[in-house]
C-alpha cells in the first residue's frame, strides 16, 4: 500500500511474473469528471465489462470526479473490485462495501472433526495462486494474511481474502484464513466473519486469553451481521511459553485443532531445524498429547522442501506414529503424499472393522459389555474405529459394504 499524497493512491500488483492481478494508481480531483485508463491484457474479451465494473464502483462510492490508471494482467472481477475499493477507502475511509455476489458454491460450512490431512498454505495478496487452488483437493485452503504479505500489502490483502471468500470457488475444501498475529489479527476479522469463512488460524498462539479476545471479537461481529453458523478456530503453537500453555488453548471455546510452527518454534529455542526433528520431539509431543486430552485434531508443522517427495513421505510416517492427524503444505504436489500417509493403513482398517463389529454384535445381542477376545472395549475406542471406517470408506479403501463382506469372511473360516 503506498501513500503519494492525501488525493493518490496505490494499490495492487505489477511487475515481472505478475498474473491474474492488477495495478492502480487512483487520483481524486476537483473537478473533470471520471478519467479511466485501462492498459489489459485481456482487453479484447473483457475490456468492456471491466471499465463498467470500475465505473459502478466510484459511482457507488459517490466519486465523481478521479483519475484512474488500471494495469491489468488479466485481473478477475473480484480481484479489480478489492484492488479498487482498497485504494478508495485508504482515501476517504468509510463502512460501506461494495460487495460482489457470493456465489452459491461456497454457501457451505464444515464440522468440527472434520478431516484435515492437508491445508494449503497460499499467499492472501497473490490471486494467481488462489484461483484454481481447490482442484488439487487439499482438505483445506488456507488464505494467510500474516507472514506470506508483506507488512505495507496487509490492507489491500483483508480486501483480496474477502472477495476470494465470496467469490472463488475452492470445491469444498475447507475455506481458511490465517490471520495476523492478536491483538493485530482482531481488526482482520470483518473482513473474514460475515463471509462465510470456515475456520481461521491464529497464528505465535501463547495463552488462553488470546483465543478468548478472538471469539469475543468474533461473536460481536456475528451478532452486526447477523452470521448464523460456526467459526471454528485453529491456533498455532510457535514458542516455547505457547507449547508449555498447549493444553490451556486446546481447552479453548471453538478450537477444533491445534497446528504447531516449528520454523518460528527453534528460532525461540535458537537452534536449527533437521529433518529428523529431534529439537521439537517434546513440542511435538506436548502439542500432541493436549489435543488429544481436549479431544482435538493435531497438526503437524509444513515440510519445505517440495522438491524431496520421499523425505515429505518419512516425515509423514512420524509424524503420524507421534499421533497427528495432519499437516500443512506449501505446494499442491505435497498433497497426495501427505493424503497417502496419513490415510489409515490396511492394519488399522482390519482392527477398526473387528471393533466395530464386535460394538455391531453386542448391540444386536443387547449386551451392555463389549469385549474383543478377552479384552474390553470403551465407547471411546468403538468411537474412533467407526471414525476409521468412516474415512476408509470415503477415501476408497474400504467397501460401503464392508461388514457384509466382513462377516462373509469369518463365516467362511469357521
Amino acid at each position: 500500500m503506498e501513500f503519494l499524497t492525501d488525493k493518490l493512491a496505490v494499490i495492487g500488483n505489477k511487475g515481472k511474473g505478475v498474473r491474474s492481478d492488477c495495478h492502480i494508481t487512483l487520483e481524486l480531483t476537483e473537478n473533470g469528471g471520471i478519467h479511466i485508463v485501462l492498459n489489459s491484457k485481456v482487453e479484447a474479451m473483457y475490456g468492456d465489462s471491466n471499465r463498467k465494473l470500475l465505473l459502478n464502483i466510484l459511482e457507488f462510492y459517490g466519486i465523481q470526479n478521479a483519475n484512474l490508471l488500471v494495469e491489468d494482467t488479466g485481473a478477475l472481477a473480484l480481484v479489480l473490485a478489492a484492488r479498487l475499493e482498497a485504494a478508495i477507502k485508504i482515501l476517504m475511509p468509510t463502512e460501506k462495501e461494495f460487495l460482489l455476489p457470493m456465489i452459491i458454491e461456497n454457501k457451505y460450512e464444515t464440522t468440527s472433526d472434520k478431516n484435515r490431512f492437508s491445508r494449503l498454505y497460499l499467499p492472501g495478496n497473490t490471486p494467481s495462486l488462489m484461483i484454481n487452488a481447490g482442484i488439487h483437493k487439499p482438505d483445506g485452503i488456507i488464505l494467510d494474511l500474516e507472514d506470506a504479505v508483506a507488512h505495507a500489502k496487509k490492507y489491500e490483502a483483508r480486501f483480496l481474502v474477502r472477495n476470494a471468500l465470496r467469490n472463488i470457488d475452492f470445491y469444498g475444501a475447507e475455506r481458511m484464513v490465517r490471520i495476523n498475529q492478536v491483538p493485530a489479527g482482531l481488526d482482520d476479522l470483518e473482513f473474514l466473519v460475515p463471509h462465510n469463512v470456515n475456520l481461521l488460524l491464529v497464528p505465535k498462539c501463547e495463552s488462553a486469553e488470546q483465543i478468548k479476545l478472538v471469539n469475543e471479537k468474533i461473536s460481536q461481529l456475528k451478532e452486526k451481521f447477523g452470521v448464523a453458523g460456526h467459526i471454528w478456530l485453529m491456533p498455532i503453537i510457535e514458542s516455547a511459553l505457547g507449547v508449555l500453555k498447549s493444553l490451556e488453548i486446546a481447552q479453548s471455546e471453538n478450537v477444533v485443532a491445534l497446528a504447531i510452527g516449528l520454523e518460528d518454534y527453534t528460532a525461540d529455542l535458537g537452534t536449527r531445524r533437521t529433518q529428523e526433528g529431534t529439537e521439537s520431539f517434546f513440542a511435538r509431543s506436548m502439542v500432541v498429547n493436549a489435543c488429544k486430552a481436549a479431544g482435538i485434531q493435531a497438526i503437524d508443522s509444513v515440510f519445505s522442501d517440495v522438491a524431496d517427495m520421499e523425505a515429505l513421505k518419512e516425515t509423514v510416517i512420524r509424524s503420524k506414529a507421534l499421533g497427528f492427524d495432519g499437516m500443512g503444505c506449501i505446494h499442491p504436489r505435497q498433497i497426495r503424499v501427505i493424503h497417502e500417509n496419513y490415510a489409515p493403513d490396511a492394519t488399522e482398517i482390519d482392527k477398526a472393522k473387528k471393533i466395530v463389529n464386535a460394538f455391531m454384535d453386542a448391540t444386536a445381542k443387547g449386551l451392555g459389555v463389549v469385549s474383543l477376545g478377552t479384552k474390553m472395549i470403551d465407547p471411546p475406542v468403538v468411537k474412533r474405529a467407526q471414525k476409521l471406517i468412516n474415512l476408509a470408506v470415503s477415501m476408497g479403501k474400504l467397501s460401503t459394504n464392508w461388514h457384509e463382506e466382513f462377516l462373509s469372511v469369518v463365516e467362511v473360516r469357521k
